[in-house]
């Protein structure tokens, strides 16, 4: 039976990944009443499937799009002060050898090649060095430092790699840990309001009398209910295309390109916490970084994705161009039976009709259409760096349907277990292992790069690892567990060891099954 919900609320959110979860956060804290519904956990594709980076994208200047590069790089900073938990600063080492590529298709390929034909499609050093220029002069940087250059043939960070580089052009750009960028930013939307629900999935919506009604169903009990709002938000990200097809029904001329981004992870490779930046002689790129202090995480591949339906998987296709990729760098080949992971996202891209995967754009794109009644915004593309700004740009766009709504507020405010300074996580571990002497510096570390200063919330009154409950393995006890699925919206035990953290790299698969089994007596 379909229960009816009488209450109007004004903005309703289909997609619980960072897009979804940014705009409802915005939203709430600008008064307005907000429902949100994931069909799965809190970013489960996309958003947790990422390279991890705060970046401007330093390859997309080559496509001339330096609107995105100069947004991306102001919110670097911008959300670093945020979120110094999650996110941090990261140098980015960048190898140079003549024989360096274009993707032939980029703007910057063709216009070098009609005035300069005789390079044949390299990409000379002058020319990297003017786009690090930019890279460090078109966001203001305050924060992080700028471009330097490395002689790798005495340099610490030359040693893992062939001899052949002699060069290498050092830059910043910042990690985020993107699964847990989503759940904060979901935390703080109810917090301020909104209603956060997962496991739900909508299953249609349609333009009644002005409003949009929205038939859910839950995943868990199986119960559908239908409620209503003045304004509907589609952020189903690789979704997006099918949602305005067979859940909303509409003619869209929008469309969507889904391109699928594989990374491997393998034991460390280097002896240093800087992230490599590979050119590859096909135009391509990839990074090879420094990944839960035991691991090298590489990637990313740009493969057309036809069904949203389909799980993205890395093939062995993919893999090997991965493996062979940094085995061009590293003086140590890269074998496929060094892999201990491997994982696989789709992005939904704005289809600008490019002809390679590679070329789509990465900016976003927002859609109104208020043709027929209430209006719904469709959002297609972005990238994780800027998913603040563009939550700001949904909420120009939904201004112009809720008169006197406030304006932007979320620059600087931070995410929960952020209130501390951007340069204060090594005073916050020491303080952190000074008031719960139990903690290792490995285990007090992992605390704060979760949970910020919300690690006292969760330890609480805690003198012993005894006083934590069940040891699950790998620092993971009860009282965190519990965390998890009372303020975080985790369920099952892969949200926990492959979202909430990344746990299921250390513990085995009968530890796995123990975490699932004490959740499902829980929630019982």
């Amino acid at each position: 039976m379909t229960q009816q919900n009488q209450q109007v609320t004004d903005l309703f959110i289909i997609g619980g990944g960072i897009n979804g979860c940014g705009i409802a956060r915005d939203a709430a804290g600008r008064g307005l009443s907000v429902m949100l519904a994931e069909m799965n956990d809190l970013a489960s594709a996309t958003s947790s499937a990422s390279t991890k980076l705060f970046h401007g994208g330093l390859r997309y200047l080559e496509y001339f799009e330096f609107r995105l590069v100069r947004e991306a790089l102001i919110e670097r900073e911008t959300l670093l002060r945020a979120m110094p938990h999650i996110s941090w600063p990261m140098r980015f080492v960048l190898p140079y050898h003549k024989d360096m590529r274009f993707d032939s298709e980029t703007p910057t390929s063709r216009l070098l090649g009609t005035v300069m034909p005789w390079m044949k499609g390299r990409r000379p050093a002058w020319l990297i060095r003017l786009g690090l220029f930019l890279y460090d002069h078109l966001g203001g940087r305050k924060i992080l430092p700028g471009t330097s250059a490395l002689d790798l043939s005495t340099a610490t960070e030359g040693a893992p790699l062939q001899d052949r580089f002699q060069t290498a052009y050092e830059y910043s750009d910042c990690w985020i840990e993107d699964s847990r960028l989503v759940v904060l930013n979901a935390r703080d939307a109810e917090a301020r309001g909104a209603q956060i629900m997962t496991r739900t999935e909508v299953l249609s919506a349609k333009r009644v009398d002005d409003l949009w009604e929205i038939t859910l169903s839950d995943k868990r009990s199986d119960e559908t209910r239908t409620v209503r709002a003045k304004m509907l938000i589609n952020a189903g990200g690789p979704w997006v295309g099918d949602i305005i097809q067979t859940k909303i029904h509409m003619n869209s001329r929008e469309g969507v390109r889904l391109v699928r981004g594989s990374h491997i992870v393998t034991p460390r490779l280097f002896d240093h916490e800087k992230c490599y930046f590979f050119q590859g002689e096909d135009g391509r790129i990839i990074f090879a970084i420094p990944y839960e202090r035991d691991f090298t995480l590489i990637g990313t591949t740009d493969q057309d994705h036809a069904d949203p339906s389909e799980p993205p998987v890395c093939t062995e296709a993919e893999q090997d161009y991965l493996c062979a990729f940094a085995s061009r760098y590293f003086k140590s080949p890269v074998t496929r039976d060094q892999i201990v992971w491997t994982y696989s996202g789709v992005r939904p891209l704005y289809d600008d009709g490019a002809s390679s995967a590679t070329a789509a754009t990465r900016d976003y794109t927002l859609k109104v259409n208020a043709v027929g009644g209430a209006p719904v915004l469709n959002v297609f593309g972005g990238k994780i760096t800027t998913y603040r700004r563009l939550a700001e740009s949904a909420l120009e766009k939904v201004a112009e349907h809720f008169p006197d709504l406030p304006g932007p507020w979320t620059a600087g405010v931070a995410l929960p277990g952020g209130d501390f300074p951007v340069d204060g996580v090594e005073k916050l571990i020491g303080q952190i292992q000074a008031e719960f002497t139990f903690l290792d510096r490995g285990w007090a570390e992992r605390l704060v790069r979760a949970y910020g200063t919300e690690v006292r919330n969760i330890l609480g009154d805690a003198k012993t690892t005894s006083d934590l409950g069940e040891d699950f393995g790998a620092t993971l006890f009860a009282r965190e567990l519990d965390w998890l699925m009372t303020r975080e919206y985790a369920r099952t035990a892969e949200d926990v060891v492959w979202r909430r953290n990344k746990l299921g790299l250390r513990l085995t698969p009968e530890q796995i099954a123990r975490i699932q089994a004490w959740m499902d007596q829980k929630l019982a």
